[in-house]
């Protein structure tokens, strides 16, 4: 494939000694990550059965750890395991749905005739000529994107990188990609989407308010404490400035850069999506009418300001909160009812992994709440830690399962159980394991083939195109995280 990408120049200003330096580096980390590449899509099955390993292996800890000392027989262990599982298939059923809606939503905005052309006209802002500009431009769109909504920020970023690259023929397009990403990497999960915080915010949650056994926490925590806190902002702004230093240091110098010629942008560019052929019948016109997009708009946006207004942001920001705002936005960004229905009708396409997993994730969630694992793992997680080192082995932790379980939301809801527990024998806060654990879990998404299945699809390369410098503004930004764990408050306020 690169051989018929690759468009050469034969001029720069870059010593020969610097650049033969730096392209030694990078391609060190080029063959890393290409072996990293190489071994998971080997060696790592299909995000579903790594569900059904964790299945497998958190009945067996239940089993064989936290019930090994109980004194009950091993039938009996094994049996309560999976009466827990079963007990908890259908308790996330309410989150499920919101998630699932909310990947919906995003896609439909995205699908929308307005942002599309937006897309284009942005595109074409940055200097043809000095690629370090179409870099930023990919970053900070990503960034924006990535702030407000995950799922709006994967889909858009997957419909920029075209455009891109339409108005920007001198920019390599493996690190546009690595640039339309990086959001996912640094400030999704302190942006407005967060899963954890939401989660932790959502009146009834499932830690609060579990189906059976205890709560894992006392009281709800608002977003104005946990994304609106001083440090997290602090922390966002400091690793958005260190994600995009990385990405245009990497950037490599024009011999080494691959492009896509004019004919192969013509091939990916997308096309504004098509306006539903107009059936000329009552039941036509009705169907074309905005009167019924505009209603559900109103009826969607006056209950969030009311309890927006009455209740103040901290308290009325939540995941239902969050997706009547973009619900509402797909309602007005299409304006026609016919075109709504439809760009919904294909989100749906890109949610089967939140439908068909939740449940069994739910299912792990119910061992760890109705069994004495969750206590018994926190135990272990308090033995090998300190408090000063707790934040940080939380961000380590969160971002090497990150990579099994691609779902913040539904792995926060395995994690916690022990996490926060353990935190507590510690001295640490709760706000403090939030932090530590939306900072690791965003930070391995650098490396997380799942996630760039939109990009590479549309820009038909693959996962081991882009992983060497991915995981060279990982590692980056994981030692700046790191670097901040070691520095954050234990109970923050």
């Amino acid at each position: 494939m690169f051989g018929q990408l690759l468009v050469k120049g034969s001029y720069t200003t870059m010593p020969l000694d610097n650049l033969g330096r730096k392209m030694n580096i990078l391609k060190r980390f080029q063959t890393l990550g290409a072996g990293l590449s190489r071994l998971t899509e080997r060696w790592i099955p299909d995000s579903w059965i790594i569900c059904m390993i964790l299945t497998g292996v958190t009945i067996l800890l239940a089993v064989f750890g936290a019930g090994a000392g109980t004194g009950e027989p091993l039938a009996e262990r094994v049996e309560g395991a999976v009466l827990a599982w079963g007990g908890g298939m259908w308790n996330l059923l309410e989150l499920a749905m919101q998630f699932t809606l909310a990947m919906v939503v995003a896609h439909a905005c995205v699908s929308s005739r307005p942002v599309f052309h937006l897309l284009d006209r942005f595109a074409a802002i940055p200097n043809p000529d000095r690629p370090g500009q179409a870099i930023a431009v990919a970053c900070t769109f990503s960034y924006v994107t990535g702030y407000l909504n995950w799922a709006f920020c994967i889909v858009s970023c997957a419909l920029f990188v075209p455009f891109l690259c339409k108005h920007n023929p001198k920019a390599d397009i493996r690190v546009l990609i690595v640039a339309c990403f990086i959001a996912f990497g640094t400030v999704w999960h302190g942006g407005l989407s967060g899963s954890a915080p939401l989660i932790m915010a959502t009146p009834g949650n499932p830690l609060i308010e579990p189906a059976t056994g205890a709560p894992i926490i006392d009281e709800l925590i608002p977003v104005t404490e946990t994304l609106f806190n001083p440090y997290n902002v602090a922390y966002l702004i400091f690793l958005a400035g260190v994600g995009l230093c990385a990405v245009l240091a990497v950037h490599p110098a024009e011999p080494d850069r691959v492009t896509l010629t004019p004919e192969q942008v013509e091939a990916i560019i997308p096309t504004p999506p098509e306006i539903p052929e107009e059936r000329d019948s009552p039941a036509g016109r009705i169907d074309r009418s905005r009167i019924w997009t505009l209603l559900a708009a109103a009826l969607i946006l006056y209950p969030l300001g009311h309890a927006i207004i009455t209740q103040g942001f901290g308290r009325a920001w939540n995941i239902n909160a969050y997706n009547m705002t973009f619900l509402a936005a797909a309602l007005l960004l299409h304006g026609r009812p016919d075109s709504f229905v439809r760009a919904c009708q294909a989100g749906v396409g890109a949610s089967w992994g939140i439908i068909l997993q939740f449940p069994f994730y739910a299912g792990i969630f119910g061992i760890m709440n109705n069994t004495d694992l969750g206590f018994w793992l926190g135990g272990l997680f308090a033995d090998v830690s300190s408090p000063r080192l707790f934040p940080a082995f939380v961000f380590l932790y969160s971002a090497v399962m990150n990579l099994f379980v691609p779902s913040a939301g539904s792995k926060w809801l395995i994690e916690a159980p022990y996490l926060i527990p353990a935190a507590q024998e510690l001295g640490v806060s709760v706000k403090t394991v939030i932090f530590a654990y939306m900072y690791g879990d965003s930070t391995s998404n650098l490396i997380q083939p799942f996630w760039y299945l939109p990009l590479l699809a549309v820009t038909r390369l693959r996962f081991g195109d882009i992983v060497g410098y991915a995981f060279l503004v990982a590692t980056i930004c994981a030692i700046s995280g790191i670097c901040f764990m070691l520095l954050i408050p234990l109970d923050v306020t």
